[in-house]
């Protein structure tokens, strides 16, 4: 199986994970699923379709997809199954960073300068 993701691979999403993703979770897969899920909700929030626009997007714009596609995978990878940190807190901590870079990352995009700024680009 390939990586079918657009804005991340399983390499990338994996490396968010840290040492307690689950065996089953942690793989292209489910993390295929997890960055089509992803990607569709940046799609969503931001109301652009970066996914069919990729290819013409600037790196920096193409860098910040990765970033928040890859931290949401990640929460969908860690939220599959916690027995594997040495705790529930651990794995929430994990969680909590992730989640605050996505959020971060979509504020950015959300931005109406910085979606003129990727539209001129």
């Amino acid at each position: 199986m390939a990586d079918t993701g657009i804005f991340a691979t399983t390499v990338e999403v994996q490396r968010k994970t840290g040492d307690g993703a689950s065996a089953t979770s942690n793989v292209e897969a489910y993390i295929n699923d997890f960055m089509a899920q992803a990607e569709s909700t940046i799609n969503s929030m931001v109301r652009y379709n970066f996914s069919d626009n990729y290819a013409v997007l600037s790196a920096d714009t193409k860098q910040i997809l990765k970033e928040i596609a890859s931290n949401l995978a990640a929460i969908y990878v860690i939220t599959y199954d916690f027995s594997g940190y040495s705790s529930r807190t651990a794995a929430e901590d994990v969680i909590n960073v992730l989640r605050d870079a996505a959020l971060r990352g979509l504020s950015i995009l959300r931005d109406k300068k910085v979606q003129d700024f990727i539209n001129k680009s």
